[in-house]
């Protein structure tokens, strides 16, 4: 079936990343309001808005698979994209709109049910011969079977929520003295996060590297993988800095990691675009951790080297075409860097910085990528996602990359909140970043601090701080005299001096 309209269930810059393609692609777009971002540039840029902003408080709007069902139904469109979050690996959703006659672009509520549930996807795993790291074969049901587990792996290990991801109902245990403890708590995150206490346990590698791959699959059987994302940069086990290639893979590694894990979605009759995750060790063993059944944020550093668009590949699945390549067909070329810009502080450990972006410039480049969901005073709010943009860049090579990057950083203005962009350019400039010597425990071990300072920031600071001083002096109606000449002077031109200096 042809798609011709598409609801976006989704907002922020995924939602103005589908719009684009199905833009280009003539299919009319839909996206949703609602009242805690009326006035997000997403809805701007849709050809059709469905208001939500009348909804309860009992359901969020973007969770509200009813609501959203009945939104299609009555406009009579086509087909839904969950883009990432949400509802986009919620296999009840998946299933609502197959019965509504409802095209969902993404898998089939059945593989999103499978490999969702950590449990089931280990066994599937297991089954198809994917290396694993030992631990317990199904759900532990408490903490005696936890601690008989344990000790027979060793310590340190680690608790995982079954149904979830993202870090949340994950605790890592180095002794025994602390299992009780991490097990309620790993336990009671599952439940409030997921709707399900589950947890299984398994053996902890410290420092390991997290690759994943980007596979795609159709409905009729075919399968390809796009390469391989380094995720190593990460802080509690959310990712912040991602590339693709990863250095730490040579081409024999990378075929085997990339058919094991189109065998995962082969095993499940997966289609759409999917992510299996590993993690790979010091002695490039690599273990199935789990599989993301969307599209992933750091979806564009795979599409920079392969000039592959994902979304529309997830838009042309659906609508039932096959793949347009094979494996054979694929051609990496160069190297893709992103960086994840966030409205956090930090030096207060990556909080949340809440406010207006009072004016927001971004650099613009043959091999620049700015994916972007913000504006000049775009409110950034407690309800949703601290992220900005995301700035990605594509080279010849990781070192020209990096130098892209580092560039690019310099040329971001955004004004009136804390970003990530100091702590990105720290690690653009670290020595052991730059050799790609790294692994998950990056931040932790090798930041001395979190926010780049070069030497011209000092005078940078002075000058802005000037700046700002004489555009209040103009404001308050505060004047400057020149008592040579007998008059006052504009702080405007006294800045103009003081640029001079």
């Amino acid at each position: 079936m042809k798609i011709t309209s598409l609801l976006i269930a989704n907002r922020g810059e995924i939602a103005v990343r589908i719009n684009e393609t199905a833009k280009r692609l003539k299919i009319k777009t839909f996206g949703i309001k609602t009242s805690k971002e009326p006035n997000a540039l997403y809805l701007r840029l849709v050809d059709d808005v469905i208001d939500f902003s009348d909804s309860s408080e009992e359901i969020p709007e973007f969770l509200d698979i009813e609501r959203i069902i009945e939104a299609a139904r009555i406009n009579k469109i086509d087909a839904i994209h969950p883009g990432y979050g949400f509802l986009a690996e919620n296999p009840y959703f998946a299933r609502r709109c197959k019965e509504e006659n409802i095209i969902f672009i993404g898998p089939s509520d059945t593989a999103i049910y499978k490999m969702g549930n950590k449990t089931i996807a280990k066994q599937i795993a297991m089954k198809h011969k994917i290396p694993l790291l030992q631990g317990s074969q199904g759900n532990v049901k408490n903490v005696r079977e936890a601690t008989d587990i344990a000790e027979k792996i060793g310590y340190p290990v680690i608790l995982k929520a079954a149904a979830g991801g993202g870090g949340r109902g994950m605790r890592i245990v180095e002794k025994s003295s602390q299992l009780e403890k991490m097990f309620k708590m790993a336990t009671n995150e599952a439940l409030k996060a997921f709707n399900d206490s589950s947890v299984f346990i398994e053996k902890y590698v410290r420092n390991p590297r997290h690759i994943e791959f980007q596979i795609l699959g159709d409905q009729h059987g075919h399968y390809v993988h796009l390469g391989e994302r380094e995720c190593s940069i990460q802080r509690k086990h959310q990712k912040l800095i991602e590339e693709s290639p990863s250095a730490a893979l040579d081409d024999k590694l990378r075929a085997e990691m990339g058919e094991a894990a189109v065998s995962i979605a082969r095993a499940v009759d997966y289609y759409s675009a999917g992510t299996v995750e590993f993690l790979l060790d010091d002695d490039k063993n690599y273990f199935f951790m789990e599989m993301n059944t969307r599209i992933q944020v750091e979806h564009p550093v795979t599409e920079m080297v392969s000039g592959v668009d994902l979304i529309e590949l997830q838009i042309r699945i659906a609508e039932g075409k096959k793949l347009p390549f094979t494996q054979k067909d694929i051609r990496l070329s160069g190297w893709a860097i992103e960086c994840r810009i966030n409205a956090e502080d930090v030096q207060a450990g990556f909080s949340p910085n809440l406010g207006i972006i009072e004016k927001i410039s971004l650099p613009k480049g043959k091999n620049i990528r700015i994916d972007s969901g913000v504006t000049d005073y775009s409110v950034i709010t407690p309800y949703f996602d601290s992220m900005i943009a995301k700035l990605i860049v594509h080279a010849d090579t990781r070192e020209k990359a990096i130098q892209t990057v580092s560039a690019a950083l310099r040329k971001c203005l955004i004004k009136g909140i804390k970003t990530t962009i100091p702590f990105c350019l720290k690690v653009m400039n670290n020595r052991k970043f730059r050799k790609a010597d790294f692994n998950t425990s990056f931040i932790e071990k090798e930041l001395d601090n979190l926010y780049y300072q070069g030497a011209e920031d000092e005078m940078l600071a002075a000058y802005v701080a000037t700046f700002d001083f004489a555009a209040q002096l103009e404001t308050d109606r505060i004047t400057f005299v020149d008592f040579e000449r007998g008059k006052n002077i504009s702080p405007w031109v006294l800045n103009k001096w003081l640029k001079s200096l």
